[in-house]
């Protein structure tokens, strides 16, 4: 049996805001764009992991009335889990998504476990590392 990660859920305020950061602050590609009721869900992916994608969309997007408004909540105080992201040039990963304006909450740094990593918050909040391994 084999197994692997198809795509991941991202909750955002703003769906064209959020797209802007992952496509151009990250180079994520759109890959599909569907709406329904009113809301947006998309998909996007990076060229090097086809088969990896994440897909953003609005909290109550899909959702109760009630889910919504809790999820909103969590958006909000900033504790929905974080993603981390991986790549072979770090520095140029951080400067490109400081220049998009995101907020910086870690500059590069060596960790004493082995890789090194930044942090940023993406448009609505959520934490996104980067993090690049060890020179061998």
């Amino acid at each position: 049996m084999t197994i692997s990660l198809q795509f991941c859920n991202i909750t955002v305020n703003d769906v064209d805001e959020s797209v802007a950061f992952y496509r151009d602050a990250l180079g994520l590609q759109v890959r599909n764009d569907v709406g329904s009721g009113g809301f947006r869900w998309v998909t996007l992916g990076s060229a090097s992991q086809p088969d990896v994608e994440i897909v953003i969309s609005e909290p109550h997007a899909g959702r109760s009335r009630a889910d919504g408004d809790t999820l909103q909540k969590l958006l909000t105080k900033g504790v929905l889990p974080m993603l981390v992201f991986r790549t072979d040039d770090l520095d140029a990963a951080f400067e490109k998504a400081r220049e998009f304006g995101a907020e910086v909450m870690q500059e590069p740094i060596a960790q004493p476990w082995g890789p090194r990593d930044c942090a940023f918050r993406d448009p609505s909040g959520n934490t996104v590392r980067i993090s690049q391994a060890p020179a061998a």
